[in-house]
């Protein structure tokens, strides 16, 4: 294993903080080179779920064999509307992958940034086989904002529009006006040109804001129309002025844009689509101010008032999906490109008006093998990268075991063996790294059996830590992959 890919790092003791302070464990979100240092959680868990309908095999057209580099025919009377989000993409001129880019990478929330520029690129070449009608990047394109990443991510997504396929983006949290942007080089950080929202809408000119059907006069929020009989609704709720913040909120003046958007597509008869980088349901139920669009029942009303199905969004890192209320707006949620199992979603609108939504991991493995990489751990991706994302939650279990304070704790954590610290920190890890990929599922059941849970349980209630790992459990009740939608 290289130097540049170890994860051998632990959690700053800060990690409790940066939990309670938004949706994200965000070790690189601060202002380079001095600026107060936040942590933000970003990515997390949620429960209260819908029970999906699986799409059958036989409804769902086939991918082409990637293995052959044969390319997917059209979707017949449908579209088919790839979802990527939060890539987090970093220019590669902005690090010299030494010791505070390898501590970044080490000591953060799963992202696998030093092999990002490896999984963009086999992300979108893969795409390009798949002839979908629309790529939708919803928001955090960029690792922190840094203009620089986003001008080289802009010239990869060129590359795909040439290959026929349109490339639709909005912004996300980290990406506009953001402090923490910085240059990795050696053992320092050093501040980076940000991103301004001119910036932005100047460099993603070509991918929507020059097609776009109507723009919102306050915002980066636009429509574009998907053929005569879809209309995307491309919501900006970041919130950049003067700087960037993790929540989401949408203005009033937009919200007034929206209802005319409602409004028209009805009149045109056309379905309305709507994409957003944050949150429209609490997805998170431990984390939501900062995951959830601030005041959201507005726009939820206004949604369900028109019948809109269903909403997509990001931001969270987890795979996941819910309905509201039972019986309203569906909203899914695709996990970041970047981190563990670094999937996107594949959306099938059908001629019967169903939606098939469900996920694709990237063939890292396949990729490597095409251009001839010597990369141990891009070559056997699939065995490298889910042990390092259960490495990373267990460092950060462990690291906020070790480093509390009895007088800011009082008996939890402190009292604990070594041997116990670690059994807590493993199912932790083991969890939460399932929860991320959505299948959580698929571990809980044998989890819950194991000494390190019973010690969470009898320890360390009422602690962040464990209400965070009560709702993965409560929540893993099904594959959040796979939802069909009539």
């Amino acid at each position: 294993m290289t130097g540049r890919t170890r994860i051998t790092g632990i959690m700053t003791a800060v990690f409790m903080a940066g939990v309670m302070a938004g949706c994200s464990v965000q070790t690189g979100n601060q202002a380079a080179p001095t600026a107060e240092k936040q942590q933000t959680k970003e990515t997390v868990q949620e429960t209260e779920l819908q029970k999906s309908t699986h799409p059958e095999p036989s409804q769902i057209q086939p991918f082409p064999d990637v293995e052959k580099e044969t390319k997917a025919e059209p979707l017949i009377g449908g579209k088919r509307i790839i979802l990527m989000t939060d890539i987090h993409y970093l220019a590669e001129s902005l690090t010299d992958q030494g010791d505070m880019f390898q501590a970044m990478v080490e000591h953060g929330d799963g992202k696998l940034t030093n092999y990002v520029w490896e999984i963009t690129d086999a992300a979108l070449e893969e795409i390009k086989l798949l002839s979908p009608d629309v790529l939708i990047i919803s928001g955090d394109l960029s690792l922190q904002g840094e203009k620089k990443s986003h001008e080289e991510l802009a010239k990869k997504l060129d590359e795909v529009e040439k290959a026929g396929i349109t490339v639709l983006v909005i912004p996300g949290n980290h990406d506009i006006n953001n402090p923490s942007a910085s240059v990795y080089s050696g053992g320092d950080r050093y501040p980076a040109e940000p991103t301004t929202p001119e910036d932005f809408e100047r460099i993603y000119k070509e991918f929507g804001y020059s097609e776009a059907s109507s723009r919102d006069a306050n915002s980066l929020s636009y429509t574009y129309d998907l053929g005569p009989s879809m209309r995307l609704l491309m919501l900006d709720t970041c919130q950049y002025e003067p700087r960037n913040k993790v929540g989401g909120m949408i203005k009033t003046e937009t919200y007034e844009w929206i209802r005319e958007q409602l409004e028209q597509a009805a009149r045109d008869s056309v379905i309305l689509l709507p994409v957003a980088h944050h949150n429209l349901l609490e997805e998170s139920k431990v984390y939501a101010d900062d995951c959830t669009i601030e005041h959201s029942e507005e726009l939820i009303q206004m949604l369900e008032g028109e019948n809109i199905p269903l909403f997509l969004s990001g931001h969270l890192h987890v795979q996941h999906f819910m309905r509201n209320n039972d019986i309203g707006i569906y909203e899914v949620v695709t996990s970041s490109l970047s981190t563990p199992p670094c999937q996107y979603g594949v959306l099938d609108y059908m001629e019967d008006e169903t939606f098939y939504y469900y996920t694709r991991k990237v063939n890292m493995e396949k990729w490597a093998r095409k251009n001839k990489s010597t990369d141990e751990n891009l070559l056997n991706f699939d065995t490298y990268s889910p042990p390092v994302l259960k490495q990373i939650f267990y460092n950060q279990a462990y690291d906020a075991m070790k480093n509390s304070a009895e007088e800011e704790t009082g008996s939890i954590f402190v009292k604990l063996t070594e041997s116990e610290k670690q059994q807590m920190a493993k199912v932790y890890g083991d969890i939460n790294a399932a929860c991320y990929g959505g299948r959580a599922y698929e571990v809980v059941k044998e989890a819950v059996k194991q000494p390190g849970y019973s010690m969470w349980k009898e320890y360390c209630y009422p602690s962040i830590l464990y209400e965070y790992l009560e709702y993965i459990i409560e929540d893993a009740v099904q594959d959040y992959n796979v939802l069909s939608i009539e």
